[in-house]
């Protein structure tokens, strides 16, 4: 995730036709984003298929499954704060379908793993290659809209997480149902030749330029001012408070990514099929919440009372899943609490540049992302050690709620102000 403040100034605004066009450089940009949240959530289906588990010689073992999810987001977060600078030195639009590309090398490479091993280092450089997407994702943002533009095409971009997550749950299960778990990486190669090609002709006439290309001729700021400045945003409570709650928010979303899937099946009694189509409930309702956040974030300029009270409800609402034991009050109860998630979520990045400085935003943004990623990529291994150790599915879940609601407090003396 990135920060959506700083230097919104176009330099050079392509020439993109109709308005029709104009804004469908930001839907290339979604499509790229649900396709590699189809590559980061697919694995989790296959946490709860008895052959995949067989093949690769995990068995039982839900840290072993954990990891696969925690070493991509690992290698996502690293990748995210010191890769994507690569947007800034090659052409952004070079570098987004070099990445893709990369994906769908890798996604069927995985098809084709025979060990848990081969399989794990797939997953780290398939989050070293998905590292920049959102870097390069609002580098062509800023290029390419007006500033009074910006927030909405972002938006439209980021909202490909929702509904990767939506569209990826019931695919993955579906294949897995009838042709198997390797059929599931090839079906994601697959999908990835098309998106490439959406890519190459949804941005052929736009035309890009490189951090170096925009910035010649303009004056560099002192390295000894941005230490200066730095020092402020550092010393500033407000800052570290946002990024610590920003960690409870992704241990909370990759808690729930990681281990959806087997949590309905297991502890639930869903079976695959059934699990196809109700899967995508809890994430549509995130969609909702996102976009209904974002708009009563913008009426009333609320940033820190939504943020918290949506990470609040969040885990209130998951808080009744483990009481309930029909499948389909659970989904609701899911929903809610997904919904509420994506209330808050909406306003975070508002949050965030309220109480950052102009003069340091991408530095904020930088350790804002470093601290949620590297906290989040933690949350599925450590729900697997707790479900390994004490035999209950439903601990994990109260892992999350302790995470969410405990989160949520930190936020609670900046409400008056921000």
């Amino acid at each position: 995730m990135q920060t959506l403040k700083g230097d919104m100034a176009v330099a050079s605004m392509p020439k993109t036709g109709s308005n029709l066009k104009h804004w469908s450089i930001s839907g290339v940009l979604m499509i790229c984003v649900v396709l590699a949240f189809f590559d980061k959530i697919s694995i989790a289906v296959l946490f709860s298929d008895p052959t995949f588990q067989t093949v690769m010689g995990i068995g039982d073992d839900k840290t072993k499954l954990g990891w696969l999810m925690t070493s991509f987001l690992l290698a996502y977060g690293f990748s995210s704060i010191f890769l994507s600078m690569a947007g800034d030195l090659v052409n952004p639009k070079k570098c987004l379908t070099a990445c893709v590309v990369l994906w769908g090398v890798l996604m069927a490479l995985m098809g084709m793993a025979k060990s848990y091993e081969q399989l794990l280092v797939l997953r780290v450089l398939l989050g070293v290659a998905e590292g920049p997407l959102f870097a390069l994702a609002y580098t062509i943002v800023k290029q390419c809209y007006s500033p009074h533009q910006i927030a909405r095409a972002s938006t439209m971009f980021l909202l490909g997480t929702p509904i990767g997550a939506a569209l990826g749950f019931p695919i993955t299960a579906y294949v897995l149902a009838n042709y198997g778990w390797q059929m599931t990486f090839f079906v994601m190669a697959a999908l990835t030749v098309v998106v490439v090609a959406v890519v190459v002709l949804g941005l052929r006439d736009v035309q890009l330029k490189t951090g170096a290309e925009l910035n010649a001729g303009k004056k560099k700021m002192d390295w000894q001012q941005h230490i200066a400045n730095c020092k402020v945003l550092f010393g500033a409570r407000a800052f570290w408070a946002v990024c610590l709650f920003n960690t409870a928010l992704l241990t909370y979303l990759w808690g729930l990514n990681g281990w959806l899937p087997s949590y309905l099946i297991e502890a639930k009694g869903i079976n695959l099929k059934e699990f196809g189509s109700i899967s995508s409930l809890p994430f549509i309702a995130m969609l909702f919440g996102e976009v209904a956040g974002a708009f009563l974030s913008d009426k009333t300029g609320k940033r820190a009372a939504q943020v918290f009270g949506g990470l609040l409800m969040a885990g209130i609402a998951m808080a009744a899943v483990p009481l309930i034991e029909s499948p389909m009050l659970t989904i609701l109860a899911m929903s809610i609490s997904a919904m509420s998630w994506g209330f808050g979520v909406a306003s975070v990045f508002a949050l965030l540049a309220r109480v950052s400085p102009d003069n340091v935003s991408a530095t904020a943004g930088g350790v804002f992302n470093g601290f949620g990623n590297f906290a989040g990529a933690a949350a599925p291994v450590l729900m697997g050690y707790i479900v390994t150790q004490t035999g209950n599915f439903d601990n994990g879940i109260m892992f999350l709620v302790v995470i969410a609601i405990v989160g949520s407090l930190v936020l609670l003396p900046l409400i008056k102000k921000y």
